[in-house]
């Protein structure tokens, strides 16, 4: 290597690649390719990002000597593929959430990082912003006395027209692995694992899911409820709930927002606004957290375990489950 920042491999050249590739800029991270099946789509994005190298195929990619970290960025129903190429070339590798489709394939994406060695995380961009970085002091400095409930909902109204990746199976369509998912790693963040699942939902004669809710029981006697639809507008707030106060997120709960802190004895008022102090989308941060990890020599994050993945998916499997 010429350098010694690491240097980051995009896997797939679709919108949710562009928006990282915008915040690796704005975090002054170093992007040394990018690959993609359509070698036009390649070029064309790595003009746009200002990226050195552009790949016709995810193997080239993997095995670009520059890249040191591959970031999946393309439908679900290829995490756990795409990944794996990428561990088998001895990439660390960061997923796009949902980390994959079904709990075992989280376990088969874990287990294949831990036997290569290599660093491997979900995408859940959220748990590194600001905004939960400060959320999460607040709970530990007991400003909310002990957690007991986690309420989340995410919905929008996207794109459900014919040929959208949201409403094919195969593709991993549906409300509940691109909307949900951050709902119930919010709950397991603050609530810990998942004991008992009750839920409901809207599937499509395809098996896709449009929009459900579902209440988790966590083994720390703690209560979430969650909803999530990809055809109808939400409230896509937030409430961390403990027996001495609470935080009420802002819209959107999962981005770079504010909160507003209450504590019991305060009739109401808020004892805290956090404000958002916006630079880019803020997916930076979790880039800075792998850069982190594997400069310190760790193969996972405390922040997001790949252990915690694996039971958010598990969790995700009987919710799907339970809709159908």
């Amino acid at each position: 290597m010429t350098t010694t920042a690491p240097g980051w491999g995009i896997l797939g050249a679709g919108g949710i690649a562009g928006s990282f590739a915008r915040d690796l800029a704005t975090g002054g991270h170093r992007i040394a390719a990018v690959g993609s099946r359509d070698a036009e789509r390649a070029r064309s994005f790595a003009e746009r990002h200002s990226i050195p190298a552009a790949h016709a195929g995810y193997r080239a990619l993997v095995d670009d000597p520059e890249v040191d970290i591959v970031y999946v960025a393309t439908p679900h129903s290829h995490h756990l593929e795409h990944a794996l190429l990428a561990i088998d070339a001895g990439k660390h590798v960061l997923v796009e959430k949902a980390f994959t489709t079904t709990g075992d394939d989280a376990q088969r994406l874990v287990d294949a990082a831990r036997t290569k060695g290599v660093f491997a995380m979900e995408a859940m961009w959220t748990r590194f912003l600001p905004t939960m970085v400060a959320a999460r002091e607040r709970v530990a400095a007991g400003d909310l006395g002990e957690v007991v409930s986690v309420v989340a909902d995410h919905s929008q109204m996207l794109d459900l027209s014919p040929g959208s990746r949201l409403i094919e199976a195969a593709l991993g369509g549906g409300a509940l692995l691109d909307l949900g998912v951050y709902c119930v790693s919010l709950a397991h963040a603050f609530l810990g694992p998942i004991e008992r699942i009750q839920a409901a939902g809207v599937v499509d004669a395809a098996g896709v899911d449009h929009r459900g809710a579902a209440i988790l029981e966590h083994a720390s006697g703690g209560i979430s409820s969650v909803t999530f639809s990809m055809e109808t507008l939400g409230s896509n707030r937030a409430v961390i709930a403990g027996t001495e106060g609470v935080i009420e997120l802002e819209p959107a709960f999962y981005a770079w927002t504010g909160f507003r802190r209450r504590h019991a004895s305060a009739h109401g008022t808020a004892a805290e606004t956090f404000a958002a102090e916006l630079v880019g989308r803020g997916m930076q941060f979790q880039a800075a957290e792998v850069e982190r990890c594997i400069a310190e020599g760790r193969l996972e994050s405390e922040l997001m375990p790949l252990d915690e993945s694996v039971a958010i998916m598990r969790a995700m499997d009987e919710i799907a489950a339970r809709m159908r």
